[in-house]
């Protein structure tokens, strides 16, 4: 019998705590364990701890609430201190690699000092590879578990810590457990979205727990009570409580076996009956520490109830006793938060005021009663909630201060906006912080930028602009604050941010050469050479160039070349020989690179240089180029946005090399680590065009959406998004979809941005495929004047070309072989197998229209050997329905596909038959589930079977797949 209403087994949730264990048995994973507030989601994770106690390590942090915002990697900080209690400093250093201890000075002061008091996003980066490394390198010694509870708490260094673990948590069996309240969960809560990427992810699963049912609240009130109790009590628990167990262990009365009171009218009532049963000095201690949060030291609580360790001791005895408090560590924690809750909303405005001043002033005296991590935010929250303006705002200088230093930019983010919220209550309060308020901005918008909370960056930075007057002596500020809002607002894909640097460029003049303008000129010339068509960023590049060699500022200088060789991509004469203008360029700016030492710069380099290449045709290099590049950036922690950059340069030359299946794992890996909005675009295309060559157009249309959730004018993105998007329609049947699709592709050349002709000649193949689809429509004149206008460059864009010229005279009804084999010579020399493979389709049907049948089942044979490699599957059927209407027999026809089963079917019908599921199918094949489903019930029609399993008893009596009958 439970000695405080508590069950003393956990009831109803069996099956959740066998899925952890599991889970854990099969790990690394993650688990996301959600539910009302009193489900029992703390109850789970302890029965799972004591239940996996003996072969794996649990490690267990929980959010904190402090008003409206977290404590910055609170839960982690809460692990760490654990770790070190139980193996040490030197424990915890030994599983890092050598110098990487000191990166988690960031969030335990016992490892030192930080390097810095600014941190930079890559010191950010560092420290969560840093952190995932120390769980890894321990669970490489047994399983571990990873508990962080109360994720509807979450700050936001929380949350992106935790995505940065769950999506690259490596082999080890490290599993990580999450809890949060559904109920929380508010439409605009932050936590809703990450909980949604992350249930995508493979090896992540949600755990939703339900209520209880009568007879399982029938269980818990036997066990509370020790015997069987009364169906009318039953009942009227069940009714009461709707099975949430917690209500349900508030209603019971072990000691009298009744309900505890009344029914109470509100749930503010009915969490408060336990604690109004109590001593009234010992609510009094409880009411002084629900204004602590959930959990609240022992020593901190003295000093607040200004008791000493006796008689605190004596006065919370009875709250342990009934099971308000549990203890925990050295300190209290209410048994569920929403008692602390509802006794902090009960007290008066008065009491309210009081009591936060009583932990304000017990912090200021004695700042040891919290962890100095803790201590300014704490002081910030409490001096709030006391209404005291000028401590508040010192306090929350002070936190942001604090939070800079650990990386934690959102929180610092919202300790500013505090102080600025603040600043017009303090007369002074210049001089409080020492710091004026356009400084405050400034950092604002930088930490805004840090944070990737680019909405409230460019609303802070407008506000700084209307601070800052408009005069000679204000010029150099008001261009770093117009430099820093058209970065975030090129960010958030917005084209108005060159107007923001232009003006910024014009508030800087040009004698004397400062570095700040070379910089502010790098900017205009990055951003103004993807968003518009003219010699302005070419201008601002060359003068940042001469103003950086003046300066010496080399940085300035490299990234000057870099936009240089963007400006004007020179893929031709060069080829293969290193004589192109850009190739020289670029390797100026490698060489410079390498001599500065400096890898934020050889990234760009890596961007820049993979990017030509591929360009050039070049594709196996590029993927080397951009291979390295990534390890650079994973090596560095920038993996999400320089990576992310090199990561698309990488999969891009591996699916003109027929590398689909890399090309696929590489961009769901980049998609999970979700990269800055700017860079996605190019990702979800690469990716939907694998999934329509590979017929798996459900996958299709849903990276076509995510494609173009960014609609904005760079080339790079809008006619890739333009080219998948045609690919898609005609794999659909659907060619005036796809005209209509192409159609920002055919407005005049001459307004076209840079690099136009090595994105818009794939595009017009495809347009001018729907043409000859269509039979030659009015819109193929305008496809034709954009082709004679667009230009050709380098080796890469001539099969372009070659194709265009051959799909063209295909829509005016001229079927050439030669055209074809010419187009399909030039994409075997450049290592395409499906460019390759589809002009020898053409090439193959044109010999048939010919008459020489010979050639053309050569050219069929050939192209069905290369699709059926990539696993193209349309192509695949394509060609064997036209082999099949061509009579051509068993030259282009696979030997082990009777029945008249095509190649694809053929694949799927060997999966049957070792007893795969559909699902399995798909994942194996790269295709739907739907898919999948379809090939499965042809296969049935042509077998002439009724189920799966005679399908499968036919392939093995025919020996279908005996190593004989596929060779």
């Amino acid at each position: 019998m439970s000695a405080h209403g508590t069950s003393p087994i956990m009831v109803g949730r069996a099956g959740q705590l066998d899925l952890l264990t599991e889970a854990l048995a099969a790990a690394p994973g993650a688990v996301l364990v959600g539910g009302e507030a009193g489900l029992g989601k703390t109850r789970l994770v302890r029965e799972f701890g004591a239940a996996v106690k003996d072969g794996a390590r649990m490690l267990v942090g929980g959010c904190l609430e402090l008003g409206s915002e977290g404590l910055p990697f609170a839960p982690f900080t809460t692990v760490l201190r654990g770790l070190v209690r139980d193996v040490g400093v030197d424990g915890v250093a030994e599983l890092l690699p050598h110098g990487a201890p000191g990166k988690l000075a960031r969030l335990l002061p016992e490892f030192g000092e930080p390097e810095s008091d600014a941190a930079s996003g890559e010191e950010r980066a560092r420290l969560f590879e840093t952190m995932l490394t120390l769980l890894e390198r321990l669970a490489e010694r047994s399983p571990v578990a990873l508990v962080i509870e109360d994720a509807h708490w979450a700050d936001r260094s929380t949350r992106d810590l935790l995505s940065f673990l769950i999506r690259n948590v490596g082999a080890a069996p490290l599993l990580i457990v999450v809890t949060y309240r559904s109920d929380e969960l508010h439409r605009t809560h932050p936590l809703r979205p990450l909980l949604a990427e992350l249930a995508r992810l493979d090896r992540v699963r949600r755990l939703d727990l339900p209520r209880l049912s009568r007879e399982e609240v029938g269980e818990l009130v036997a066990d509370i009570l020790g015997r069987t109790p009364d169906p009318e009590l039953i009942d009227t628990v069940c009714s009461r409580s709707e099975g949430n167990p917690l209500f349900v262990e508030t209603l019971v009365d072990c000691d009298e076996g009744a309900l505890v009171c009344e029914l109470p009218e509100t749930l503010r009532d009915l969490l408060l009956a336990g604690v109004q049963r109590l001593p009234e000095e010992t609510q009094e201690a409880l009411r002084d520490a629900s204004g602590g949060g959930t959990r609240i030291e022992h020593r901190l609580l003295a000093a607040v109830t200004r008791l000493d360790d006796a008689a605190l001791t004596r006065v919370l005895r009875p709250a342990v006793a009934a099971n308000v408090l549990v203890v925990d560590g050295d300190g209290y924690a209410f048994r569920h938060a929403l008692i602390r809750e509802a006794l902090h909303d009960d007290l008066l405005p008065g009491e309210h005021t009081r009591l936060h001043t009583r932990y304000a002033e017990a912090l200021e005296n004695d700042p040891d009663l919290v962890s100095a991590d803790r201590l300014w935010h704490e002081l910030s929250h409490h001096w709030h909630a006391a209404h005291d303006a000028l401590w508040a705002l010192v306090a929350s200088w002070r936190a942001a201060g604090e939070a800079r230093r650990r990386v934690a930019y959102a929180e610092c983010l919202d300790m500013l906006a505090r102080v600025l919220e603040l600043w017009d209550r303090v007369p002074d309060a210049a001089t409080r912080i020492g710091a004026s308020r356009i400084e405050v901005f400034e950092q604002a918008i930088m930490a805004a930028e840090s944070a990737g909370e680019l909405d409230r960056g460019v609303k802070f930075a407008t506000g700084a602009l209307r601070m800052v007057p408009d005069v000679p002596e204000n010029a150099a500020r008001r261009a770093a604050l117009l430099e820093r809002r058209g970065r975030m607002l090129f960010d958030q894909t917005v084209p108005e941010a060159v107007d923001d640097l232009r003006e910024a460029v014009r508030l800087l003049p040009a004698d004397p050469p400062t570095a700040q303008r070379a910089r502010t000129l790098n900017t205009l010339a990055t951003v103004g050479r993807l968003l518009q068509h003219s010699d302005e960023p070419k201008r601002a590049a060359h003068e940042a160039l001469a103003i950086a060699r003046t300066v010496g500022d080399r940085q300035a200088e490299v990234e000057a070349l870099l936009t240089l060789s963007c400006v004007d991509f020179d893929y031709g004469a060069g080829y293969g020989h290193g004589g192109s203008p850009t190739e020289e360029v670029l390797r100026n700016s490698q060489r410079l690179a390498e001599q500065e030492n400096d890898d934020r710069l050889r990234l760009r380099v890596a961007i820049n240089w993979s990017h030509y290449l591929e360009g050039s045709g070049r594709h196996a290099e590029a993927v080397e180029v951009a291979r390295r590049g990534v390890a650079k950036a994973q090596e560095n922690g920038v993996a999400r946005t320089q990576g992310a950059f090199l990561a698309i340069n990488q999969a891009e030359p591996m699916v003109s090399l027929g590398r689909w299946d890399e090309a696929d794992a590489l961009l769901r890996r980049t998609i999970d680590q979700r990269p800055p909005l700017k860079i996605r675009t190019s990702l979800f295309a690469l990716a939907g065009e694998i999934a329509t060559a590979r017929g798996d157009l459900d996958r299709a249309v849903r990276m076509l959406g995510r494609a173009r959730e960014v609609t904005w004018p760079k080339v790079q993105d809008l006619f890739a998004t333009r080219r998948m998007e045609a690919a898609l329609r005609l794999a659909q049947g659907r060619p005036d979809a796809a005209l209509v699709a192409i159609e920002p592709v055919l407005d005049d050349p001459d307004q076209t941005l840079p690099d136009d002709s090595r994105y818009a000649w794939p595009v017009l193949v495809h347009a001018a495929t729907a043409c000859a689809e269509l039979g030659c429509p009015p819109d193929f004149e305008r496809v034709e004047k954009r082709a004679q206008a667009t230009l050709v460059l380098g080796e890469l864009q001539q099969a372009w070309k070659l194709t265009y010229d051959a799909t063209a005279a295909r829509a005016r009804g001229d079927l050439n072989a030669d055209d074809w084999d010419e187009a399909a010579a030039a994409w075997q020399a450049l290592g395409n197998p499906y460019q390759e493979a589809l002009a020898l389709s053409w090439a193959g049907q044109s010999a048939l229209h010919a008459g020489n049948r010979d050639a053309a089942r050569a050219r069929l044979s050939r192209a069905t050997d290369l699709a059926r490699g990539l696993g193209a599957v349309p192509l695949l059927d394509r060609l064997s329905a036209l082999t099949q209407r061509a009579r051509l027999g068993a030259q282009a026809e696979p030997a082990a596909a009777p029945f008249g089963l095509t190649p694809r079917e053929f694949e799927v019908l060997r999966l049957v038959a070792e007893g795969h599921s559909n699902r399995d199918i798909a994942e194996a094949l790269f295709i739907s589930a739907k898919t999948a489903s379809v090939h499965v019930s042809n296969i049935l029609a042509k077998l002439e079977v009724t189920s799966r399993g005679e399908a499968a008893a036919t392939a093995h009596r025919l020996s279908l797949f005996t190593p004989a009958a596929q060779h």
